[in-house]
């Protein structure tokens, strides 16, 4: 195999890899090398465009992974359509008068409230009562309401690549949220395979190539809440999982050829 030449935008995310690197911040400085490369690695959203659209170069994760993780609206959207039975029902409003009311008016206390682009279980609010609603509202202009599924566990489901490459619980953190940064514990133990294979799935579906997908189950049935591009690494530590040997694997068999 000829040896391909990598550009990195994220030393961390790029360890063990073979590449150049350059900052973000020197987007255009950097342009001779994104020339240069045959595939850039983990840029930064607002890089993607010009490097694919622009300087015509690959990138990794695949502008699908970017266009469809940026936001939590874009998201929903995408599974309202492909898969409308395993999401809980969500409702999305600009911010007026009338949509203030309207929500309550569809959605009874307790519910979920998220802020547009957020991580790590932040900006994940449940709405037990008035007073929660009018804080989330004052600090709101968008409104994201999700129907509340109690759940005592969620199951994050790491794809990279065009392969499922671990999967573990999270159990019982901050409030009603299991995220590790919310406190939350990891267990190995018990994954339903079903839920691998449908995650991987509904992956290559969308050509989304590095992600971890959070689960939620209700009467063993599905719920996907939300994929994060930039996932923590806890589960792939713990696991002694080095992501960039799969991300390298991937991409030298995918582009290696073109």
């Amino acid at each position: 195999m000829n040896c391909m030449q990598f550009l990195s935008f994220n030393m961390f995310r790029t360890i063990g890899i073979k590449t150049e690197h350059a900052k973000s911040d020197y987007h255009f400085d950097s342009l001779g090398k994104i020339a240069q490369a045959d595939v850039i690695l983990f840029p930064e959203y607002w890089q993607i465009h010009s490097i694919i659209y622009g300087m015509k170069k690959p990138i990794f994760p695949s502008a699908a992974t970017f266009h469809l993780g940026h936001d939590k609206i874009e998201m929903t959207r995408i599974f309202q359509t492909v898969i409308p039975e395993n999401i809980p029902r969500t409702g999305i409003y600009g911010k007026n008068e009338f949509t203030v009311t309207r929500v309550l008016e569809e959605f009874s206390f307790p519910f979920v409230a998220k802020t547009v682009r957020s991580s790590m279980g932040q900006g994940v609010h449940l709405i037990k009562d008035q007073a929660d609603w009018d804080k989330y509202v004052a600090s709101h202009e968008t409104f994201y309401i999700q129907e509340y599924i109690p759940n005592e566990k969620d199951l994050r489901v790491v794809v990279i690549g065009d392969k499922v490459l671990a999967a573990y619980w999270r159990v019982g953190g901050a409030q009603f949220l299991n995220n590790v940064a919310q406190g939350g514990v990891l267990d190995f133990e018990n994954i339903p395979q079903e839920a691998l294979d449908f995650v991987l799935a509904l992956a290559k579906r969308l050509d989304i190539d590095h992600a971890g997908f959070d689960l939620i189950f209700r009467d063993d049935h599905i719920y996907v809440l939300e994929f994060n591009v930039f996932f923590g690494g806890e589960g792939l530590n713990h696991l002694g999982i080095h992501a960039p040997d799969t991300i390298l694997e991937y991409v030298e068999r995918k582009y290696g050829s073109s």
